[in-house]
């Protein structure tokens, strides 16, 4: 028997786990006790608005009853075979193996989620370490009262008779530091809690911007038509609660509504649809510069540009100004990245456009395509020398090319070992 033609048996199934009388779910679903009870036996096909009733009544997806749980245990399967980057033979025969040995299947299923799980949180605690100043000063304040608890009972523990006023100077002291370190783990732990999602949670200025963008979708349709400026967009965002967040996300805007005034929306949309996203074309036709052009495809609605995109600019120095992550490519929190990517290769050779295939090691076996230019942010005179930017669009590839170059996210938890640019060993296995 077909799985489309078990619906009713996964119906049955599912209101016996919830403990629901057959009458109770008919009459919640709105159709008699007996042709819910054709159903359940499979002698009654079922769709549209009565399976999507009976699947909110059952506290399901409408999925999960037409096609199963070993529909979803065999995408998940397919996932981990493609995500463990080698040749898996027997991938057509992913539903036998699944229908065969179903205990086996979920084991293989769950332990490639949990891995996925364990290489984000790795990523998400290694870049907070690395660069986040509260988590930087929560733990100095916790080490620095250890040290002062420890330094005050060795004094305790080793001296001889104390007079009575100097021992109970330092017991006081003692229990106003343990105080203290209770305080500052408390808050070392709740700041790492992934539950806790308030303003002082994100911490960092640019943390705060990315937040803003985030809830808009990287797309303001009210500084395309000019409708509103980006000072009164920063003024009521929420998400900008310091004074360095509104002062970036306000640079960040001003970049947007220029960049848009040069390649209108609607505009874009046409020459899209017709000639396709090709940077060097739309230059030409917009009569534009790169750099403009791949800002502007980084952040257009996916249903516009026909495709999820990511973007990157950074400074001279490498680091990340501005970030717009897509899905399977790490891009770490605004420093430390990978020197491969080829928006730094960019920075050494301005104004000359760069493209390159690449797939990032540690991650999903997906390949993107990167393209990217450095241009002149600041022109130099004849005391200063300019000061260079570099963007990078990326944009995932079904496939990952034979000439792909590996990168990585960031040396910290990249698991490539024979790689000439690390700058620092990595704390991930080959393996991971």
């Amino acid at each position: 028997m077909g799985r489309d033609t078990l619906t009713g048996s996964r119906i049955r199934d599912r209101r016996m786990i919830l403990g629901i009388r057959q009458a109770e779910l008919a009459r919640q679903a709105g159709i008699s006790a007996s042709y819910l009870n054709l159903i359940e036996h499979n002698r009654r096909r079922i769709g549209g608005k009565l399976l999507v009733d009976l699947a909110q009544v059952l506290g399901v997806e409408p999925s999960m009853l037409t096609e199963g749980a070993e529909a979803a245990l065999i995408a998940a399967l397919r996932e981990a075979a493609a995500d463990s980057g080698t040749p898996v033979a027997e991938l057509d025969r992913t539903d036998e193996f699944a229908g065969r040995f179903p205990g086996w299947a979920e084991v293989l299923a769950s332990n490639h989620q949990r891995i996925s799980r364990l290489e984000r949180t790795v990523e998400t605690l290694s870049d907070r370490l690395t660069h986040d100043p509260h988590l930087a000063a929560s733990l100095h304040e916790v080490l620095s009262t250890a040290a002062a608890i420890r330094s005050t009972a060795s004094i305790l523990a080793e001296t001889g008779e104390l007079e009575a006023e100097w021992r109970d100077r330092f017991h006081k002291n003692l229990n106003e530091d343990s105080l203290r370190l209770a305080e500052s783990s408390r808050a070392l732990v709740n700041f790492l809690d992934e539950s806790d999602t308030s303003a002082e949670r994100r911490g960092v200025p640019q943390e705060e911007v990315e937040a803003f963008f985030l809830a808009h979708g990287f797309h303001f349709p009210d500084l395309e038509s000019d409708q509103q400026t980006p000072q009164a967009l920063v003024a009521e965002a929420p998400q900008l609660v310091s004074d360095a967040a509104r002062l970036i996300a306000k640079s960040a805007l001003e970049q947007y509504q220029s960049d848009a005034r040069q390649m209108p929306l609607t505009e874009m949309a046409k020459e899209i649809t017709t000639y396709g996203p090709e940077p060097s074309a739309l230059a030409r036709r917009f009569h534009t510069s790169l750099p403009v052009v791949l800002r502007r495809l980084g952040v257009l609605p996916p249903d516009i540009l026909g495709q999820e995109a990511g973007l990157v600019i950074c400074d001279a120095s490498g680091s990340i100004l501005f970030r717009k992550p897509v899905t399977g490519f790490a891009l770490p929190r605004f420093g430390a990245s990978c020197p491969l990517w080829p928006v730094y290769t960019a920075l050494q050779r301005p104004d000359m456009p760069l493209r390159r295939n690449v797939v990032q090691q540690g991650r999903s076996v997906l390949g993107f395509e990167c393209l990217a230019v450095a241009w002149t942010h600041v022109a130099a005179s004849f005391d200063h020398d300019p000061q260079y930017h570099a963007v990078m669009l990326i944009l995932p590839r079904r496939e990952v090319s034979q000439d792909a170059q590996p990168v990585g996210a960031s040396c910290r938890i990249c698991p490539r070992q024979a790689c000439e640019a690390r700058r620092e060993p990595s704390i991930l296995k080959e393996e991971f």
